[in-house]
């Protein structure tokens, strides 16, 4: 499997990691490495994140590295990254068009 981001997902990821940044950019580059180690497991396992607890009868999972949360869907050999949100933000439902 391959791990491939929406358009969406890779500027919330990266916006993330400015953020970061800003404050203290070793925190930031612990993050990355900490996000790029689950995004590795994802392409070995992709069943292994979690069903989104607020939606579980939609067809994406999650994977969580704190304090974010990561949501994708599987499609054929490849892991769509679809979202990337800070963890105390309350995810709006999926509309499948999240920029593939």
């Amino acid at each position: 499997m391959k791990v491939r981001f929406t358009p969406s997902g890779r500027l919330q990821l990266l916006t993330a990691l400015a953020h970061i940044q800003r404050d203290d950019p070793a925190a930031a580059r612990k993050m990355r490495h900490r996000a790029e180690r689950s995004l590795r497991r994802l392409a070995r396992h992709p069943a292994s994140g979690r069903l989104i607890p607020e939606f579980p009868d939609l067809p994406y999972r999650e994977v969580v590295v704190p304090p974010y949360r990561f949501f994708y869907r599987v499609e054929g050999k490849s892991v769509w990254v679809v979202a990337v949100w800070h963890g105390a933000q309350v995810p709006n439902e999926p509309t499948g068009d999240q920029g593939v």
